[in-house]
């Protein structure tokens, strides 16, 4: 391929010129910059479409999953369940409050932690569980939330990808004490940075409002009623995210019609398998999951092409920081050669065509 036929194909594709520009333009020529009525616009909406009484907006969908272990209670010398399979911020956000974090493997054939292998990793110690909806693949919450009742453990959701997902009980993020959720850059909708926290409990959503602001709940007359810090929104990120919220049905869509594409154009292909999502149980699928033995080789390929993909991130256990010695053998297959092709809400269909294409003539 010539220089100039060389393609530039993302493996990431999202926008902002849904009237973004104007609403931060907006909030700035109303002077409302730092946290204020937008932020709280933007959570009662988020809401109304979750269909949950409590939204805490904040800084990222890292800070949700802290904060929601702060208000958990979540310290020094508790144990907490996470998945080996998911982005580090989830087993970060334990190491970062002093817990040990418990590496549970995940589900034959979904990188979704298995709830059959929770229990025996359940010890004295144990205070959380946190399944991980990744790709918007639901975790089996009604098995998880029986196993956290059956032991007094609390569960707190990271749907940080999930977003617009659902299962059988609702969306996912809202089956438990607490939901995080994540607006950067690469999610199905984005604030470029920023995250929330759900919840249908009055006493966990008063202990986080007041967290996000050093624990105080009047900084005019203020006193010290809780240990916080400053985890606060603004006004300008939640213009847009306001913006955003409005193309989440016509986004959602786009991504299941990418999938779709994908999987009906790979199908035949046996040295490449996606990573699948229930469409039909109402997950979204807000990457293209795959996985390929030959998965160096074909990102190479597609590189030299003018197409960006990404390997997956490493399974958890190789931190060696969180002193995990067990063995996770359903994880080692997406470790190994799980990827990600282009895919995002702002994709044009006309390069997902092209990228199956390639991955045809890959294989000759």
């Amino acid at each position: 391929m010539s220089r100039e036929e060389r393609l530039n194909i993302p493996w990431w594709r999202t926008t902002f010129n849904n009237g973004e520009s104007e609403a931060i333009a907006q909030a700035i020529a109303n002077e409302y910059v730092s946290q204020g009525p937008i932020v709280a616009e933007f959570e009662r909406q988020l809401s109304a479409y979750l269909g949950m009484p409590y939204v805490v907006a904040t800084t990222s969908g890292s800070m949700a999953l802290l904060m929601s272990l702060l208000a958990a209670g979540i310290g020094p010398g508790d144990e907490v369940i996470v998945p080996n399979r998911t982005w580090i911020a989830t087993a970060h956000a334990s190491h970062l409050l002093g817990a040990t974090v418990t590496l549970v493997d995940v589900e034959e054939g979904r990188p979704i932690i298995n709830a059959a292998l929770i229990e025996r990793a359940i010890t004295a110690k144990t205070r959380a569980i946190i399944p991980v909806h990744m790709c918007g693949r639901s975790a089996d919450m009604r098995a998880i939330n029986e196993i956290a009742q059956r032991n007094n453990l609390v569960v707190i959701e990271d749907a940080a990808q999930a977003l617009g997902s659902r299962n059988a009980d609702g969306y996912l993020g809202t089956q438990s004490a607490m939901g995080c959720f994540s607006f950067s850059v690469a999610k199905i909708i984005s604030t470029g940075q920023g995250g929330f926290i759900t919840t249908r409990n009055d006493v966990i959503y008063r202990k986080l409002v007041a967290m996000r602001t050093q624990g105080v709940g009047d900084v005019v007359n203020a006193s010290w009623e809780q240990p916080g810090f400053n985890f606060r929104f603004t006004d300008i990120l939640a213009a847009i995210g306001i913006q955003q919220l409005k193309l989440l049905p016509e986004r959602i869509e786009k991504v299941k019609a990418i999938y779709q594409m994908y999987a009906e154009g790979l199908a035949g292909l046996s040295f490449i398998k996606l990573i699948p999502v229930d469409l039909a149980g109402g997950e979204i699928p807000v990457y293209v999951e795959a996985l390929c033995e030959s998965r160096q080789e074909l990102i190479d390929f597609l590189a030299d092409k003018g197409v960006q993909c990404r390997p997956f991130y490493p399974d958890l256990n190789y931190a060696s920081y969180l002193k995990n010695d067990g063995n996770y053998p359903q994880s080692l297959p997406f470790g190994r050669a799980g990827v990600y092709l282009p895919s995002g809400p702002e994709q044009p269909i006309e390069n997902i065509s092209k990228v199956i294409a390639l991955i045809h003539e890959f294989r000759k």
